[in-house]
């Protein structure tokens, strides 16, 4: 995601293709939400046409992994979230909230950009009250 560019957002479709592990491309959607936070912020820069999508704010280059990872902690500890935050953990808590949610383990597999259904499986766990929905469905 620290390698992407402004170019590589298609804002009609609301997508872009990022890099994944072993050079594996992939297509990612955002809300319409993002879209706007996405053009604020673009619009906002002042870093005379840099092309990367996240950059520094004082002598603006491309942002760091390491960069990004301080700026996550930073909004984590604001927002009074007392669990340990890093990058990774978001991919957790997004196949989390869509298995949650009635997403099938093949979409949250495509979203994720995995290959095989038992890396998935690892990263989508039920909560507590989903998982007593399922029981109670299938264990009547």
């Amino acid at each position: 995601m620290y390698k992407l560019n402004i170019e590589d957002i298609d804002f009609e479709n609301k997508s872009l293709i990022v890099d994944g592990k072993g050079c594996k491309q992939r297509e990612v959607y955002f809300t319409t939400r993002c879209f706007i936070f996405l053009k604020k912020y673009i619009n906002k820069r002042k870093d005379n046409g840099n092309n990367a999508l996240f950059v520094t704010e004082r002598n603006p280059h491309r942002m760091s992994i390491a960069q990004m990872r301080y700026i996550i902690k930073r909004i984590a500890k604001r927002a009074g979230i007392k669990s340990s935050v890093y990058n990774h953990r978001l991919r957790h808590s997004l196949a989390t909230h869509l298995l949650n949610n009635r997403a099938p383990m093949e979409v949250i597999q495509s979203i994720l950009g995995h290959s095989k259904a038992s890396t998935t499986a690892i990263y989508a766990q039920l909560c507590g009250q989903r998982r007593k929905e399922l029981y109670q469905q299938y264990f009547r």
